[in-house]
């Protein structure tokens, strides 16, 4: 588990053109995809949903749904990643099975960590490092604690918040094995480009 994390861009609303993004975000080396979207139209979910999951499934890069445990069974998906709110760990990994990836979002706790993993988790999230688009009112976290982290944590860790191709060399450096990336990636005029110079830092 190494490499550029894709989240998608939770502005768009339409499935074509969230696949082809996603598919340009692949084509540019990402290995993994996480779809995120914060719309309470169970419809619209899951007809993106399923468009992110079938570019992903066509090209065998593993999808993750954000928040869904539930819905990330019933649509097939590789895992969930699951934020403090969005349920049990122990109950993710009994509905989707031991092969499932399940993430959970640790902000910058220890404590938070060591839960994770004893619940499961195939990887735990840090951040936010830097000022994000996605999350502006997330908790922060400096690289020297990034690093103390990654040091303790037995799982593999994923760092997000403001990640960019400029800043991700740094991050690195703290040990992290994969950057979780939105903005710098899905907003960028030309995607596959963007999601190219991110994947060469690795």
């Amino acid at each position: 588990m190494r490499g550029l994390y894709a989240i998608t861009d939770a502005s768009v609303f339409d499935a074509d053109e969230l696949s082809r993004q996603v598919g340009e975000v692949i084509d540019g080396g990402a290995v993994m995809i996480q779809f995120r979207h914060k719309t309470t139209d169970h419809g619209l979910y899951h007809a993106l949903a399923e468009a992110v999951i079938e570019t992903c499934r066509t090209s065998e890069t593993p999808c993750m749904l954000n928040d869904h445990m539930r819905m990330a069974h019933t649509l097939g998906a590789d895992g969930a990643h699951l934020g403090q709110t969005d349920g049990s760990l122990s109950e993710a990994r009994q509905l989707l099975g031991d092969q499932a990836i399940l993430g959970r979002t640790c902000h910058n706790s220890k404590g938070l960590m060591e839960e994770a993993v004893r619940d499961g988790a195939s990887y735990c999230a840090f951040g936010r490092l830097f000022e994000s688009e996605t999350k502006p009112n997330a908790h922060g976290l400096s690289l020297p604690h990034l690093t103390e982290l990654v040091e303790q944590c037995p799982v593999p860790v994923v760092a997000i918040g403001g990640i960019t191709a400029d800043n991700g060399r740094q991050v690195l450096k703290t040990g992290v094995s994969m950057l979780a990336v939105s903005a710098a990636v899905f907003r960028a005029k030309d995607i596959g480009n963007a999601a190219r110079r991110l994947t060469q830092l690795f």
